[in-house]
């Protein structure tokens, strides 16, 4: 009797083992945002060769994931749609190779990253994981638009190291930031916007922006504009999601942009 116990108990304790975590395909890690402080994240590393090095997307959260629950992360944004089951990799029609991405999701205490965190985050990432630090790409829904304009907007330093962003209802920025476009237009940063008819505020900051931009140089924006309001985020970073134009995903999109090593 005994035996057959131990061999059940064995038999649990291995089902466990290889049955997925809360996490999925993410584990959490810490990164820091200044010389003092970390916060929570979750990092998505594909398989691979160990010498392979990935593109890697930031996934900035909406104003209602702060704080300190990082199960709040799977709600929305990239890694809702890993956690449903989906590959965030896309080929690029540039060079025809099969790229898959390193994810990042970095959860704030209070609204979102702000461009001198980002720096600190992505100088700890560069140093610990396989990633390639010509493809870095930016994106973030809401209040996560929000830390994506504001990463493009806020230093040279910081903007010649995206390759392409894609903010998505992003919040208004802070006034100064808008007469920093310059910046966008000198680095060559391209940026795919989305915002919805039913959500004015948001359709008209990524107008704004988008006329910031190509004040000092047209070619380097696009638009899709939806009918949806403050929502809809989850058809548009689904990997089998195509604009209607160059019939490209977000993904298949950012891969055409990097930056020089």
């Amino acid at each position: 009797m005994m035996k057959r116990v131990l061999i059940l108990a064995l038999l649990i304790v291995l089902t466990m083992a290889g049955a997925p975590g809360p996490l999925g395909d993410f584990r959490e890690i810490t990164v820091p945002t200044d010389e003092w402080h970390k916060v929570p994240a979750l990092l998505h590393v594909p398989q691979g060769s160990a010498k392979e090095k990935y593109p890697l997307i930031i996934c900035f959260h909406g104003r209602s994931i702060a704080g300190h629950d990082i199960s709040k992360l799977f709600r929305e944004g990239i890694p809702r749609q890993i956690k449903e089951g989906r590959k965030i990799q896309a080929v690029n029609k540039t060079d025809g190779k099969l790229y898959k991405f390193v994810v990042l999701a970095p959860l704030a205490e209070s609204w979102g990253i702000n461009p001198p965190q980002l720096e600190f985050i992505l100088n700890d990432v560069l140093k610990k994981y396989p990633i390639d630090s010509s493809r870095i790409y930016l994106t973030g829904y809401s209040a996560g638009g929000w830390c994506t304009l504001m990463s493009m907007t806020d230093t040279k330093h910081l903007t010649s190291r995206i390759a392409a962003t894609v903010p998505m209802s992003p919040a208004p920025m802070y006034p100064e930031n808008y007469g920093k476009f310059k910046l966008v237009t000198d680095a060559g940063l391209h940026a795919w916007y989305f915002a919805g008819t039913a959500e004015p505020q948001f359709l008209e900051n990524s107008l704004r922006c988008i006329d910031s931009t190509n004040h000092y140089q047209k070619g380097l924006v696009k638009l899709t504009k939806h009918d949806k309001g403050h929502t809809g985020w989850h058809e548009f970073y689904d990997p089998a999601y195509r604009d209607s134009i160059d019939n490209m995903s977000i993904y298949e999109w950012m891969l055409q942009f990097k930056r020089k090593k």
